[in-house]
């Protein structure tokens, strides 16, 4: 098991929960999907398993050890085997430097911790090649400042920016929510490749039933910072789904 989540709350008022005592595992390379209309808290769960958020009470094991606490060196260690990608590729990238610097950035962060099984640092303009490749993108975008980029592919830098470092957990908040059908489509299935190349486990967050049932083992299904149904992604169609779940399945249909 690479991550359990027991019974973690958080609060903004003293009356309203945003997460409300939630609890789930999610296993190594695995892809763990949480659906839920907006507001409900899933982005607020992100920020608390990135320790963005400090949580009010609950606990976050990640490969055994409790990093709801953790502090300078040990959430560095964390940080650097979980990484995330948000939904606005834009806001995530510096519009002054260019994509090659954005790229290197987190090789440069954590260098001297690093032991890559997939990517190879000869040079840092052949480690760059190998992130474009991986994400399908030519080696002339490496020149480009962030502006000069379409949505899909300023998602797709997000995305080789956050698997460089090759992190055993990717956060994925509402990634594909800001981009035209057919780049959501495309980053997706790019998703799924890296899912299978790298053996990376996901926690994938959206308000998209459809694309959380197209990469994710699992489903969880999220209302008023409650969970309220967790079941196999076979199981989505099954007569004994919460009736908010089936509800979402039929605007899925």
């Amino acid at each position: 098991m690479l991550l359990e989540v027991k019974n973690l709350s958080k609060s903004y008022e003293k009356s309203h929960k945003a997460v409300d005592n939630i609890s789930f595992e999610l296993g190594i390379g695995e892809c763990v999907g949480i659906v839920g209309e907006s507001g409900c808290g899933k982005s607020t769960l992100a920020r608390s398993l990135l320790r963005i958020e400090d949580i009010d009470s609950g606990s976050i094991v990640y490969k055994g050890n409790h990093i709801e606490k953790l502090k300078g060196k040990g959430l560095s260690a964390y940080r650097k085997e979980v990484q995330a990608v948000f939904q606005n590729p834009t806001a995530s990238l510096n519009p002054k430097i260019k994509v090659s610097e954005s790229l290197i950035d987190p090789y440069k962060q954590f260098q001297d911790e690093l032991d890559l099984k997939h990517f190879t640092y000869s040079n840092k303009r052949i480690f760059i090649q190998q992130l474009l490749d991986a994400v399908e993108l030519p080696h002339s975008v490496a020149d480009a400042y962030p502006h000069e980029l379409s949505g899909g592919q300023k998602q797709r830098i997000t995305i080789a920016r956050a698997i460089s470092i090759e992190p055993k957990l990717i956060i994925l908040d509402e990634p594909t929510a800001s981009l035209d059908v057919l780049s959501q489509g495309a980053v997706l299935k790019l998703l799924s490749t890296i899912q299978y190349t790298l053996g990376t486990a996901y926690f994938f967050i959206s308000h998209d039933l459809a694309a959380i049932h197209s990469i994710s083992q699992k489903i969880m299904v999220m209302k008023k910072g409650q969970l309220i149904d967790s079941f196999p992604k076979e199981e989505l169609f099954s007569a004994s789904r919460n009736s908010y779940t089936k509800q979402l399945v039929s605007y899925f249909e």
